[in-house]
């Protein structure tokens, strides 16, 4: 078997599970409905077809009002996904995207590199699954555009050292799924030349009762389970480790970002929950 017919397998595998029991409706979405370039033109049952051919665990909505993806499951991922984000347009007042150079840490299925695309931003989007990866390529595709889109995983030094420089780092829901969060924060400064936005939980100083040394410092962290490889919505190893803020913005600093603000912070159902923009 093929590197290629392998992949294919275990993408069609996961697939036939996602659909099994995500019961949704398939069209009469009135909210959040944006103009899809190649899926508002196809037919009804071609979308259809589209939506169980890959492991969907987000939807948006077509012009037509109909789900282009599938729900992870009843109550996660089970309403339509806003193009663009509001932190995408806060980042684009900030920063101008337009003709800005972005790398997506961790791109999912592609809504927010859509996004991202749409303020005329160029994006490399990375993700360490490949199942997201092709979503990602498929989901852009249909709204055509055609982004660099490759597997990285972004707690590997090895595979951290293949980025490209950018402009700017897009860095949402991945820092807290990291098992080496410091070392990885420490090498974005040589990736992003302008800016980053990093929206991630960190740990409440109560709940940081573990450490690990980096270089010779220590650091406090939370110990957060994951569930691996096998877990869509899980990091790659079998825990994470939710740092402190002020050792967040410490590395930052570290890392070559002078100016490191906290735009937002707010309570989720996992922990606390921060929005924040650094600039060289």
């Amino acid at each position: 078997m093929t590197l290629w017919s392998s992949i294919w397998k275990r993408i069609s595998s996961a697939a036939a599970v996602g659909v099994a029991g995500n019961k949704i409706e398939f069209g009469g979405f009135d909210r959040h409905r944006v103009p899809t370039r190649h899926v508002d033109a196809m037919s009804d049952d071609d979308l259809r077809h589209l939506n169980a051919l890959l492991p969907w665990r987000c939807f948006t909505v077509d012009s037509h009002g109909r789900r282009f993806g599938n729900i992870a499951w009843k109550g996660k991922r089970d309403a339509p996904q806003v193009i663009p984000d509001r932190r995408i347009q806060t980042m684009d007042q900030i920063f101008k995207l337009s003709g800005k150079t972005v790398l997506e840490a961790g791109c999912f299925e592609g809504v927010h590199t859509v996004g991202l695309l749409g303020f005329g931003a160029k994006v490399v989007a990375v993700d360490s699954r490949i199942e997201n990866v092709v979503k990602t390529i498929v989901r852009c595709a249909m709204f055509g555009y055609c982004p660099n889109v490759f597997v990285c995983n972004l707690d590997l030094s090895s595979d951290l050292a293949t980025l490209p420089e950018t402009d700017l780092i897009h860095h949402v829901g991945v820092l807290y799924h990291l098992k080496d969060p410091v070392r990885h924060l420490l090498a974005l400064g040589k990736v992003a030349k302008e800016g980053i936005m990093l929206d991630t939980h960190v740990a409440i100083p109560d709940m940081a009762r573990s450490v690990y040394e980096v270089d010779g410092k220590q650091y406090r962290y939370q110990h957060y389970k994951e569930g691996g490889t096998a877990e869509v919505f899980s990091g790659m190893y079998d825990h994470a480790k939710w740092l402190l803020l002020s050792d967040i913005e410490a590395l930052l600093r570290q890392a070559g970002f002078a100016s490191v603000r906290v735009a937002e912070e707010r309570q989720e159902r996992n922990g606390r929950r921060i929005l924040l923009f650094a600039s060289h």
